[in-house]
């Protein structure tokens, strides 16, 4: 569904590249998370493979196609929310639909049908400024599900959320994942997101970006159904996730 072959990316003016031969494939349905420390450049490769940035190097193709553009077969999921202030939710799950086209009527189904699958079914007329963040975030996933992409791309969707909000959006869209057998390619800081929602977990360095190493997720699907923590292969991988990010960061970032 997504390869990415040599990927390297360098600003204009700098003197190290941020990425720098950076490789990816993806199987249809899969759920893989890059993660790694900041100025890592995991958010860079995101917006390459979703088109928001051209790279220095190297070659994405979705399904089989090159795709480094904007395309319909690919949606993101921002860390801040990115709705329109005057626009309901309703309109705003709906823009993707609207910029592509599609009709009114069509296009208002589909999305409340969304905004129904990721609880809002009951809130389409309020505007961002009657949701809550955990809320807003959700017309935000909606928005991207609208448009039944075959890749959606989530750029750490979480990260401004409170904890308990946060556990209750990864089994959202760990659910939804499922149920539309949808690829994922989801950027994270958190060792624990990433062993939760994720077959598979990439880890990058830094000076320059790049893959260090991959792990399988082995943990049994559906996690929400069970104490996924208390699984013997969860200390396992989140001791070989830290240990290899503990490496890679400056005494600072430690805290």
């Amino acid at each position: 569904m997504l390869k990415v072959t040599g990927l390297g990316k360098t600003y204009p003016g700098g003197t190290k590249p941020v990425l720098d031969d950076l490789d990816l494939e993806m199987k249809p349905g899969e759920f893989t998370a890059l993660i790694g420390p900041s100025g890592c450049g995991k958010t860079t490769a995101l917006r390459i493979v979703t088109g928001l940035l051209d790279p220095t190097a190297g070659s994405v193709e979705v399904d089989g196609r090159p795709s480094l553009g904007p395309s319909r077969d690919k949606a993101i999921v921002f860390q801040h929310f990115n709705l329109f202030p005057w626009r309901t939710a309703l309109d705003n799950a709906a823009y993707g639909l609207e910029m592509q086209g599609v009709g009114k009527r069509e296009r208002r189904e589909q999305a409340q049908r969304y905004l129904e699958q990721v609880g809002l079914g009951g809130h389409s007329g309020h505007y961002p400024s009657q949701l809550s963040g955990g809320q807003r975030q959700r017309v935000g996933l909606a928005r991207a599900l609208a448009i039944r992409p075959k890749l959606l791309l989530m750029d750490e969707p979480f990260g401004a959320l409170d904890a308990l909000t946060r556990e209750q959006l990864q089994g959202l869209v760990s659910d939804i994942v499922q149920n539309e057998g949808l690829t994922v390619l989801f950027v994270t800081h958190s060792i624990d997101e990433a062993i939760y929602l994720s077959d598979r977990i990439i880890v990058m360095g830094v000076d320059p970006g790049r893959v260090i190493r991959e792990f399988d997720v082995p943990l049994p699907r559906p996690r929400t159904e069970y104490d996924w923590r208390k699984h013997p292969e969860y200390a396992e991988i989140r001791g070989e996730v830290w240990d290899l990010l503990s490496g890679q960061m400056a005494p600072a970032e430690l805290g």
